[in-house]
């Protein structure tokens, strides 16, 4: 999955005006679909607007309380990816 895939399966949910996920990782955009899956069935009115690197950590955002942890889960893929 790239970017534009990713896009384009959740274009529901993402907010108007915005782009939507840059990251183009496969292992991260498995990850976020995978857990956005999730979180379409817990919180029917989910929507995300960017998610993004900036300062070499990622941005996630989103109305969920879990933007957060998915950060967390992205940043740690990068470091695992980097060699850290």
């Amino acid at each position: 999955m790239n970017c534009y895939d990713f896009n384009e399966r959740f274009a529901a949910y993402l907010e108007p005006g915005f782009y939507g996920c840059e990251i183009d990782d496969p292992e991260i955009l498995d990850y976020l679909a995978a857990e956005f899956d999730k979180e379409i069935v817990t919180h029917p009115d989910f929507q995300y607007a960017q998610i993004k690197l900036k300062f070499g950590t990622s941005r996630v955002y989103t109305n969920s309380d879990k933007s957060d942890e998915w950060e967390r889960h992205i940043d740690a893929i990068l470091r695992k990816k980097r060699g850290e």
